[in-house]
């Protein structure tokens, strides 16, 4: 009886550390990272918000982890393309992703997009939002200095006049969507492919107004090309600190900010999701990164794992409902 008691311990003993060692090795691993090079991917292709805003958090993570940390870009159908190989990719924390608000969106806008936002991401971090202004052309439309002069002058219209954003379901034409609903006013959308073309056609006049990404029309802002009537967010932006939020002017409760924040594949160890929000904090507070980022358009927002979950969930959530009531699609 001792002998078949003890050989059925040894026994049960020895099935057992094949497990133990694995869970041992699994706690080793997860101490251990990062002990290797961490891709950092961008649903966008090179020199825009997104990809600007990842490398110089990129450069500064990879500093702080003492691994590299690569930038790789994988453009095409908003961001859907990389976010689907993201969310079927390891979750060890050796992948990374930046998303954005387009990609975000994407699964309400393409039937195949491959991803859920909400159940195939780990939020680690928000790091920057982008803020969106609507624009005219002042010489088309003298007389429209904030959005109640060009409410007034939709109106007056017999056939809508036209509108423009950088494409179908960009977040500036779903932004215009929100604003149409809210002020019971309409607008044709002419959509583009891409902001470039859109603000070359908004000063040549070919489309008097334009909702469009701060960035990208802050230049022509500048110069006087275009006149900026109204900003999305729900303060004033610094860069231009006279033109009135619409829900100053009249939209209370109005609020249309893009955005960007890392996220990894669903299941990442939280040790390592709360590294990198640790570390980004961190960057984030430097104002030299703060400038840098300001630079290029955007303005940096930090956020924790739970807040940019609960924020990836409302934003999903509102903007999908804009997307049903107006029948947008991209597919």
């Amino acid at each position: 009886m001792k002998f078949s008691a003890i050989t059925r311990r040894t026994a049960l003993a020895l099935a057992a550390a094949p497990l133990l060692a694995s869970v041992a090795g699994g706690a080793m691993a997860q101490a251990a990272w990062p002990d290797k090079m961490v891709k950092l991917i961008v649903p966008f292709p090179a020199g825009g918000p997104t990809d600007t805003a990842s490398r110089i958090v990129g450069q500064k993570l990879a500093d702080r982890l003492k691994q590299p940390v690569v930038v790789e870009n994988r453009a095409g159908a908003s961001g859907s393309i990389a976010a689907a190989q993201v969310a079927k990719s390891p979750a060890d924390g050796y992948t990374l992703m930046m998303l954005a608000t387009p990609t975000l969106l994407a699964p309400h806008l393409y039937k195949k997009a491959g991803y859920d936002t909400v159940k195939d991401f780990t939020p680690v971090a928000m790091v920057y939002d982008l803020p969106i202004v609507v624009v005219v052309n002042p010489t088309q439309l003298p007389n429209v200095t904030d959005l109640g002069s060009l409410i007034q002058h939709a109106k007056a219209q017999k056939v809508p006049m036209n509108y423009t954003s950088s494409g179908t379901g960009s977040f500036g034409h779903l932004s215009m969507e929100l604003l149409k609903q809210m002020g019971g006013f309409d607008m044709q959308h002419v959509p583009y492919k891409g902001s470039a073309p859109a603000i070359t056609d908004t000063i040549g006049g070919q489309v008097p107004v334009m909702y469009s990404d701060l960035i990208a029309a802050l230049p022509h802002i500048q110069a006087g090309k275009l006149r900026a009537i109204a900003v999305g967010s729900p303060q004033r932006v610094g860069v231009v600190p006279d033109v009135k939020t619409i829900a100053e002017q009249g939209f209370k409760g109005y609020e249309a900010v893009s955005w960007g924040g890392l996220v990894a594949p669903s299941g990442t160890p939280k040790a390592v999701v709360d590294r990198v929000a640790h570390e980004v904090r961190q960057i984030l507070a430097e104002k030299e990164v703060q400038d840098r980022l300001l630079g290029a358009g955007a303005i940096a927002h930090f956020m924790d794992p739970a807040q940019m979950g609960q924020r990836v969930q409302q934003d999903y959530t509102r903007w999908g409902q804009v997307i049903r009531d107006k029948g947008i699609a991209n597919d």
